[in-house]
């Protein structure tokens, strides 16, 4: 009923940390950079094709709070932005496979880049 029709938004530049705790992950792996992904929903947790990300540079001052408040304005960007985009008919997904503008996307949109 529901494929291709729901979007969520997820703390991590997916595929990358999956499931809770991903600004602490992050963090822990010693990474660069970290984000937030829009994906449609699938059964597989945080699984679905990923649609538009922003990224935010890893600072050494970061801990897991001040990373989720710093990421928080990005994702109240990239979120409105996608459901936009699909309310107004140019984001769907057909068989696992973002289409844009009736393209078929093989890389997720980044926001810089929007």
């Amino acid at each position: 009923h529901f494929a291709g029709k729901m979007l969520n938004i997820h703390p991590s530049l997916l595929p990358k940390y999956r499931g809770l705790n991903t600004h602490q992950r992050a963090l822990e792996s010693d990474d660069t950079v970290h984000g937030a992904s829009v994906h449609f929903v699938t059964p597989d947790l945080d699984g679905g094709p990923v649609v538009l990300q922003a990224k935010l540079t890893l600072r050494p001052e970061h801990t897991a709070e001040k990373l989720a408040q710093e990421l928080l304005p990005l994702e109240h960007k990239i979120y409105p932005q996608s459901i936009a985009w699909f309310c107004a008919g140019k984001l769907q997904c057909h068989d696992n496979q973002v289409i844009f503008d009736q393209n078929p996307l093989s890389k997720p949109l980044l926001l810089e880049n929007i």
